[in-house]
């Protein structure tokens, strides 16, 4: 810290007293910063320089496991019926069950859809062909336990037939007395003018589902050589594909949505 030195022009006398005046002064101003330095508040314990909190991440959500279906009763399969994936005739068939296939459910349904246990998943079959009690045995069949019974609605759509379209006229007409209009032989060329092919009328869709179900699952016993239903077609030949889609005709008769169309061989099956 300076010091300040004053002379004075009368004489030197007063230099003791000027000296002195000075050190005063000088001590007076180390006093004041000294206690302006003890009088400072200190820091509070542990204070430091604020900084910007670190981020936490966000917890990774956990995925709910899908609960395994639970069997609360069986039910009995009516007719051959698909079991699907979903709830809807668009689903992928899985499956078909033969008649009489008993089957566990989960007593959830969607409309007319009921919710199946199928080789410890859950699937999907149409609650209409589904019953509380077993149904009765065939009385009058052939190998497979098919029926090749005459139709109690009579023999007049045979006319003309082979015989393999016969075989799955009386089959269908066994297994789905509902139905009482097919269409058998008529001109024009093709399948129909030889009798290798048979129409079966249907009044909804899961009937037609279900038909077209059970002529495919028994071809070989029927001699079937393809099946049309719903702007969709099967064939033996290319049977691993499964349906297939077909170009649209224009019209639901022509799309074959109001009926399911059945070709034979000829006489192959039985």
């Amino acid at each position: 810290m300076p010091v300040g030195v004053a002379a004075w022009p009368e004489g030197t006398d007063d230099l003791p007293a000027v000296a002195r005046m000075t050190v005063t002064v000088d001590a007076l101003r180390l006093e004041s910063v000294s206690r302006g330095l003890d009088e400072r508040p200190p820091l509070p314990h542990g204070t430091r320089s604020p900084t910007a909190a670190a981020a936490t991440p966000a917890p990774t959500p956990t995925a709910t496991p899908t609960p395994e279906p639970t069997a609360i009763g069986q039910l009995y399969v009516t007719t051959a019926l698909n079991v699907r994936s979903g709830p809807s005739r668009d689903a992928e068939v899985l499956a078909v069950l033969a008649r009489g296939t008993e089957v566990a459910v989960t007593g959830t349904t969607e409309g007319s859809w009921t919710q199946v246990i199928h080789e410890g998943v859950a699937a999907w079959v149409n609650s209409e062909y589904l019953s509380e009690t077993k149904p009765a045995e065939e009385t009058t069949t052939a190998g497979g336990g098919i029926s090749y019974a005459e139709c109690a609605s009579g023999s007049a759509a045979e006319d003309g037939l082979t015989p393999d379209a016969i075989r799955v006229h009386r089959a269908v007409c066994a297994e789905f007395p509902s139905v009482t209009s097919y269409g058998g032989t008529r001109s024009g060329g093709g399948e129909h003018s030889v009798g290798r092919a048979l129409d079966i009328m249907v009044s909804s869709s899961s009937l037609g589902d279900a038909i077209a179900a059970f002529v495919k699952a028994n071809y070989r016993e029927l001699g079937v050589s393809e099946v049309i239903w719903s702007q969709q077609i099967w064939t033996v030949e290319r049977a691993s594909d499964g349906w297939r889609w077909m170009e649209d005709r224009g019209s639901a008769t022509a799309n074959h949505y109001d009926h399911v169309h059945v070709t034979v061989y000829g006489n192959s099956g039985g």
